[in-house]
């Protein structure tokens, strides 16, 4: 028999009651205690391959869900001690992404250059970036210009491999004191509390989840009503590749928004989470995952510009070097301009679906 999912911005469906929320809670606290025992029985390593790696992975899940959950639901729990955990559980997770990202940065990035050089056949594209019209990684330079390209390619890979790998290294050992640190263990402390007893406000148990799931999908919602989705919507407007040349080092302005847009969209599916685990089949809830890795795509290659950008600064490198990594600058940008469009076409569909 079919599992009948909640809705809990349905008016007419069955009052989601803070009961949910505690059950909720405990159940990503145990999550975090399981994940915690697999990093202990692994070598207590931050990183790396096997069951280390994948037991990170699992306490930064459950910490963002738990963060995530304490940040939607604020006004039915504890405040003194929900304020406490919440800025602890953002810096453990945080801290935990930083080797894996920059791992995933440099192999993003190779494979660009590698790509770009005519090196290795040019991947098929994802199902995202091959809607008609849609934009897709920068054209690889003509014949004429390949051979520079190719000349700088070499060097500027060892010189990325290089400044990531250090980046990576020290992220490593940033994790590791963090795990070992009596930060973490007053983290682990709580969350073992957390695992039984859910420190919720007094009227929390009878009162219903729904107005705070609706504000976290205004809260979504509002942030796209203010993305120039209809720039977005025409393929190569060039958008995000304004200022691509600038002398600034700070990340794109324009950025910013999409990365809310993706901070706010995982809020809203973990607010989702708590009345219905499994999903559940409304317009706006199906086009969730879609969108979600659009949204996660375009900030992997907004940071993978940024990092060739930062390695083009570096003092006194070939131009053949600087060459490539401009090249390399430019395709992740378009891979942003790509991934606005893949969000865009995501969203169009749950627009339509709700009309």
């Amino acid at each position: 028999m079919a599992q009948q999912h909640l809705d809990p911005t349905d008016p007419t469906a069955e009052p989601v009651k803070g009961d949910a929320l505690a059950r909720y809670l405990r159940s990503q606290a145990t999550e975090f205690l399981r994940a915690l025992r697999l990093h202990r029985e692994t070598g207590g390593t931050a990183g790396g391959a096997g069951g280390s790696a994948e037991a990170a992975l699992a306490l930064r899940r459950s910490a963002r869900r738990i963060s995530g959950s304490l940040h939607t639901y604020r006004p039915l729990l504890d405040s003194a001690w929900s304020e406490e955990i919440r800025p602890e559980l953002a810096w453990l997770s945080g801290t935990l992404a930083l080797e894996h990202a920059c791992e995933a940065r440099l192999d993003r990035l190779l494979l660009a250059l590698h790509r770009l050089s005519g090196a290795t056949p040019l991947p098929a594209q994802s199902a995202a970036a091959t809607a008609p019209g849609a934009a897709g990684p920068a054209v690889p330079p003509p014949a004429g210009e390949r051979g520079n390209l190719t000349v700088g390619a070499a060097k500027a890979g060892a010189l990325l491999e290089r400044q990531l790998t250090l980046a990576r290294t020290r992220a490593h050992s940033t994790a590791l004191q963090a795990l070992g640190s009596s930060r973490f263990h007053a983290v682990a402390d709580k969350l073992a509390v957390l695992a039984s007893d859910v420190p919720l406000a007094p009227a929390a148990v009878g009162t219903d989840l729904r107005p705070l799931t609706d504000a976290a999908r205004e809260r979504l919602t509002d942030a796209v009503a203010a993305l120039p989705l209809v720039t977005a919507g025409h393929p190569y407007n060039a958008e995000a590749l304004v200022h691509g040349l600038s002398p600034d080092p700070a990340p794109h302005a324009q950025d910013a928004p999409w990365h809310q847009v993706r901070l706010l969209l995982r809020l809203y599916r973990y607010a989702r989470e708590v009345p219905a685990p499994d999903g559940d089949d409304t317009p706006l809830h199906l086009c969730v995952p879609a969108a979600g890795r659009a949204l996660n795509r375009h900030r992997d290659a907004s940071e993978a510009a940024a990092a060739a950008a930062q390695a083009a600064r570096t003092p006194r490198i070939a131009p053949a070097t600087a060459y490539a990594l401009g090249v390399l600058h430019a395709d992740q940008r378009h891979e942003v301009e790509a991934a606005r469009f893949a969000f865009q076409q995501a969203w169009q569909k749950q627009t339509v679906g709700t009309s």
